[in-house]
């Protein structure tokens, strides 16, 4: 039986000890330990039982070789004198970055086949965990350095993850506070030929607006999975809040729609997010037509616009609570915070963007916002398409995992 079958056929609650029997049958693997990327995407958490002889333990994101491989994506192998060699993979499911797979081996299996082999395992242990985390809590529960709120718990549970990806583009998102959050909204859909992307404010802090967010997502996919335009997704999302709360919780939101083959953008804007646009060494605020926000009032009609995507092209939304964030400092413009956060990411991947404007935006002063969501989109183009696989990298003199 091959790893992929033997995860396939495993409990949810018992995917490792499946993975490190087949491991260790297939591969002579002495370990194998998953550590999960955190909501607050600060630190790397094993899941329990530990195997690893030296007890790897949670890593932060930003250091040390399992923290590179998170961030970069690509394997790791670490050899040094001693008995074993360290693997290293990035466990990614369609672009959403879930965490590290760690594998001890005896150095004569440590070969570019054996990491090549260990990385479609990976794959396949990503995709187990989303079925997986449907049938028991461990692995959210392993993803928490604190209690979550009411309000958090409902927004994890609702929105789709923190990243998607295809041949076209990569999208990206990241918003804080990630425990105690709830208000903002964000959803995607991808076919082959189209990408439809819903951005939108929170409604304010805490349960209530979890439940506002809550009822529009799934107005919104209601409609959408029922054939809807943008337009009709505006609409029903707007007759669900305006019926439910009487225009007293209304939401801003934009409403997109990717023509994958040829980067044309349809656009609602109802009361949305800004949205900037970063091409070439240009950045710069894309002025909408704003219309009303989503439940403000009954019967609103809703109007779309059109633009048009460049491959090397970058969309960031930004939506913020309460309101848009506010000037840092007498005279400035108020995108001045926006603009000079995304002009420090811009050289930043896709991924690693949306965490450096929100945290820019957060410790603006005076009059930093609340809560921030940011939604990072990278157009390739049609033709560009994704890159192939990268090799794995023969580590130097670097700590072992779990060393920050």
């Amino acid at each position: 039986m091959t790893v992929e079958s033997a995860l396939r056929g495993a409990a949810p609650h018992l995917l490792l000890d499946s993975l490190r029997t087949s491991l260790a049958q297939q591969y002579a693997a002495s370990s194998a330990d998953l550590l999960l990327v955190d909501y607050g995407c600060t630190s790397l958490r094993p899941v329990r039982p530990v195997q690893t002889p030296a007890r790897v333990r949670h890593v932060p994101v930003d250091t040390g070789p399992v923290g590179r491989v998170f961030r970069t994506q690509q394997p790791y192998l670490f050899r040094d004198d001693g008995p074993t060699a360290t693997v290293c993979l990035p466990v990614t499911v369609r672009g959403d970055r879930l965490g590290v797979l760690v594998v001890l081996l005896p150095p004569d299996r440590a070969t570019a086949q054996s990491v090549a082999g260990l990385g479609r395992v990976a794959e396949t242990l990503g995709h187990a965990l989303r079925v997986a985390d449907r049938h028991t809590d461990l692995y959210r529960s392993t993803r928490r350095t604190r209690a979550l709120t009411v309000a958090g718990e409902i927004q994890w549970d609702t929105l789709p993850g923190r990243g998607c990806s295809g041949p076209a583009f990569d999208l990206h998102a990241y918003w804080e506070p990630a425990y105690t959050s709830g208000g903002h909204l964000l959803d995607w859909s991808a076919t082959e030929d189209e990408l439809l992307l819903v951005v939108a404010d929170g409604a304010g802090p805490g349960t209530p607006a979890a439940l506002v967010s809550t009822l529009a997502l799934n107005a919104i996919r209601n409609a959408r999975r029922a054939g809807l335009d943008l337009v009709g997704q505006a609409s029903l999302t707007d007759q669900a809040l305006y019926g439910h709360y009487r225009g007293k919780s209304a939401l801003a939101a934009l409403l997109l729609r990717f023509d994958l083959a040829t980067g044309g953008i349809e656009v609602v804007d109802a009361g949305s997010p800004t949205l900037w646009r970063i091409r070439g060494s240009t950045t710069e605020r894309v002025e909408l037509d704003r219309q009303l926000p989503l439940g403000m009032f009954e019967d609103t009609v809703y109007a779309t616009q059109r633009l048009r995507l460049l491959p090397g092209d970058r969309s960031v939304f930004v939506a913020c609570d309460p309101g848009e964030p506010r000037s840092a400092g007498d005279g400035e413009a108020g995108d001045g915070p926006v603009a000079r956060a995304l002009a420090q990411a811009r050289h930043l991947s896709c991924a690693d963007a949306p965490r450096a404007v929100v945290r820019a935006l957060r410790e603006a002063s005076p009059g930093a916002p609340e809560s921030v969501l940011v939604v990072c989109l990278d157009w390739h183009g049609p033709e560009t398409g994704r890159p192939g696989a990268a090799t794995p990298r023969d580590g130097g003199p670097l700590p072992p995992p779990g060393t920050p």
